[in-house]
């Protein structure tokens, strides 16, 4: 399965294996490091990392600390060198002083070894982000790019002309081929760069040098080739400095260059010239440029100022501001530095996986092309889950389609243990620990890693996680909602079972038990609390492949929750037929009744789901001949006329008994339900049998007034009578009762009758039928039909 240790249900305690928590992280990973970490690209696994950055040979890894020193001294000699170059072409052109002369060529022989060394420096692939530490790319990178201009400013071209003339004096073609040497500066830029994003420095304060070294590398250099304009010009008394200093070659070297900056800087800041200015064409030409570049110079530096004080690099600055706010609220809370650490290593890894801007370029393209990237990135990882092996394509790319890709930083907390989770997590690259947390111990169970998945067992069983799931390294990880993977099961019946089969199989794998064995925890049986929910949510989710595979593992279909309801009531309730016929399937107890008296047979007419009433009568009825007169006695008992109205539509006999030999009738007088006794004999309930012998077996006081003059007989027709309009009546709140009479013989005899029972006068009256026609003749009335009797005023 890919796992290192893959019995991550086994909960055995090693010895020797608890570990402080602080110093687990502290070797793990340093808040130092955390900006070094590089980002795999979109689903790569570990394996390809693995493969693509063996080592062959010597190799030097950039962030390295032995290698960050040497490059911080390459940028100090750089800086000697943009010093002293253009100090030397000026002011010592005419024979450099020894001790200068060594330090240059000493200077270019460490650069001469920094590029030896540039051979075996490990780089990160601008396409792939990957650490790339062959030798062979290494080499062929250096030499198709900054080689040549590094071995061109690093050739001593003084020493080479000293060699060849026996002389120290610079000449124009050497000065000349000495400008490559500022091509150094690019390393400057570089750690500058590194500086502006490494959280342990200022970023204000490093921006500020940054300007500031920018600007004096051009003083300097502006007024150094101003006075090799004047130190060049035939006449030295008409330059800007021999006005001033009659005889300059002669003067003080400090004092020389000391006026060539107060030169440079007067111009640069545009204060004017007053004492130093120009005399001569060449220097006013000059001016002229140099005043014009000044131009473009000044901008930038305004601009960048301004940036820097008004907006501070927004996103640069929104994120060091972010991790100031969050190092205060740490230290204002007290919290451990393990949580400090965390906190800080997840922000700055959000701020690197925020610039590459992946996922929001992935959501601003086409439907058809997302799913394009999805499928080439993710569909080989999510291959070899095991949850997903022999399933169809189609279903696995719809998965694809669903998932996103997150990188969490080492030592987080993906899943907690007891965590009801919302997602499912696939391992790209990286690790990630499975930990049993028992009071304040932690116990390590084993690692997943590429192809591995964890969330499952929450997400299809509906249950509380076993364990935690910690990162043990950065890892990129594919997150799947739940009810993305629920969905999506249910798009294709076959795959729903494959999936479902996979997920059973692979626990049964991992103890060679069952899985009811396999969520056993510390010995202990958790099936009231894991598996039987299990049953019960696969019931209530209507996910009757995943019931049958655990009814097939040897659950008991009649496991009840803690109103006494079991997946045959849920399913009756929600509707779902495929899951009753699963459960019928494995033997279920059809009568079985929840602490409210319920059973499944009841739930499912009073939700009105007819056809699973139909399919649990039929079976209930084989083996109980009561089953009819149960439910209607409970629905007289409960006086519940809709259930009631539903089961005479389903075409149960209500004259049925129940185990007590009772009928609904019966128990409906004794209850004195008006209006159910009303409907139970509109409905043709028999009654006969309430009388015998001349007495009523049901007494006076159990029976309403107009119950008592039934006919003892059954060969007369009955009718009930109501007041009222039958339109009127719908439409109006009138709740009186009607009542139930034998069909007299004459349409007088029925007037008058009705006003005793319905309290009227009855010469004032017509007759209608449920549609509101009237009635003129005895004839067209029928054995238990309803009749309304209206009172009209103009009769």
């Amino acid at each position: 399965m890919g796992r290192k240790v893959v019995e991550h249900s086994q909960v055995t305690i090693r010895n020797g294996e608890d570990r402080n928590d602080l110093e687990e992280w502290k070797e793990s990973i340093s808040l130092r490091n955390i900006s070094k970490l590089i980002l795999p690209p979109l689903g790569a696994s570990s394996d390809n990392l693995q493969n693509q950055n063996q080592s062959k040979g010597r190799v030097i890894i950039p962030m390295d600390s032995r290698y960050r020193w040497w490059e911080f001294l390459m940028v100090l000699m750089v800086a000697y060198t943009a010093w002293v170059y253009p100090f030397e072409i000026a002011f010592l052109k005419a024979a450099p002083g020894r001790g200068l002369y060594i330090a240059d060529n000493v200077v270019d022989l460490f650069f001469a070894i920094d590029i030896v060394l540039t051979f075996f420096v490990a780089y990160i692939d601008p396409t792939t982000h990957l650490l790339v530490r062959d030798s062979r790319k290494m080499a062929l990178r250096y030499l198709s790019t900054w080689f040549l201009m590094d071995v061109a400013s690093t050739i001593p071209f003084e020493a080479i002309g000293y060699i060849f003339t026996h002389n120290r004096k610079i000449g124009l073609s050497y000065c000349i081929l000495g400008l490559l040497r500022f091509w150094r500066l690019r390393k400057v830029k570089q750690l500058f760069t590194r500086l502006e994003k490494d959280i342990r420095f200022s970023y204000f304060w490093i921006r500020c040098a940054r300007l500031l070294s920018v600007t004096l590398f051009l003083v300097h250099c502006a007024g150094c080739l101003y006075y090799l304009l004047a130190d060049l010009y035939p006449h030295q008394g008409r330059t800007w400095i021999g006005s001033v200093i009659p005889n300059f070659r002669e003067a003080n070297l400090w004092a020389r260059y000391i006026s060539a900056l107060y030169w440079s800087i007067t111009t640069m800041t545009t204060v004017g010239y007053g004492d130093l200015h120009a005399v001569n064409t060449r220097e006013m030409i000059f001016n002229i440029f140099y005043m014009l570049f000044n131009l473009g110079l000044t901008a930038y530096l305004i601009g960048n100022m301004t940036n820097l004080v008004v907006e501070g690099t927004r996103r640069t600055m929104e994120f060091r501001n972010s991790i100031q706010a969050a190092s205060n609220f740490v230290s204002r809370n007290h919290l451990p530095p393990r949580l400090k650490e965390q906190i800080l290593a997840y922000m700055i890894l959000r701020f690197r996986a925020e610039s590459l801007n992946q996922q929001q370029l992935i959501e601003q393209l086409p439907k058809s092309i997302c799913k394009g990237i999805c499928e080439h990135l993710f569909l080989p990882t999510v291959k070899r889950v095991y949850l997903f092996k022999d399933v169809s394509k189609e279903i696995l790319l719809i998965l694809v389609s669903k998932i996103k890709a997150e990188y969490i930083p080492p030592r987080e907390d993906v899943i907690m243990q007891n965590e009801a989770p919302d997602d499912v997590y696939i391992v790209v690259s990286g690790e990630v620990e499975i930990i049993h947390c028992e009071t304040e111990k932690e116990q390590t169970m084993g690692t997943l890693i590429t192809g591995d998945i964890f969330g499952e067992v929450g997400a299809l069983c509906s249950r509380p996680q076993s364990f935690t799931y910690r990162t043990k390294a950065l890892s990129q990880l594919l997150r799947l909602k739940t009810c993305d993977l629920i969905e999506i099961m249910q798009t294709k019946q076959e795959d729903n079972v494959v999936i479902l089969k996979n997920f059973l199989q692979h626990y049964k794998e991992l103890k060679h038990f069952s899985i009811k064995d396999s969520l056993i925890v510390n010995g202990e049986d958790n099936e009231d609390l894991n598996l039987s929910s299990s049953l019960l949510n696969a019931a209530n989710a209507g996910n009757a492949a995943f019931l049958d595979e655990l009814l097939k593992a040897g659950m008991d279909p009649d496991t009840r929750d803690a109103t006494g309801r079991t997946p045959l009531h849920i399913a009756a309730s929600k509707g779902h037929e495929d899951c009753v016929l699963v459960l019928l399937k494995h033997s279920c107890t059809l009568n079985i009744q929840d602490m409210d008296g319920n059973t499944p047979l009841w739930y499912s007419i009073s939700s009105r789901h007819h056809s699973i009433f139909r399919i649990l009568y039929h079976c209930a009825s084989i083996s109980d001949p009561h089953v009819a007169g149960d439910l209607l006695c409970l629905a007289a008992k409960r006086n519940d006329v809709p259930t009631m109205k539903q089961l005479v539509k389903q075409g149960l006999n209500v004259s049925s008994k129940n185990q007590q030999q009772l009928t609904a009738l019966e128990i409906a007088i004794a209850e004195n339900n008006a209006d159910m006794i009303n409907l139970l004999v509109t409905s043709g309930a028999k009654t006969e049998k309430l009388y015998q012998n001349g007495s009523p077996q049901v007494t006076p006081d159990e029976m309403t007034q107009n119950e008592c003059q039934w006919n003892k007989s059954n060969d007369a027709l009955r009718v009930s009578i109501y007041k009222g309009h039958p339109i009127g009546r719908s439409t109006a709140s009138c709740n009186e009762a009607g009542r139930v009479i034998k069909l007299p013989k004459s349409m007088k005899e029925l007037k008058i009758i009705s006003g005793e029972k319905l309290g009227f006068n009855a010469t004032n009256v017509y007759i209608t039928n449920e549609n509101g026609a009237k009635i003129d003749s005895m004839d067209v009335i029928r054995d238990n039909d309803k009749l309304f009797i209206v009172e009209d005023d103009n009769l």
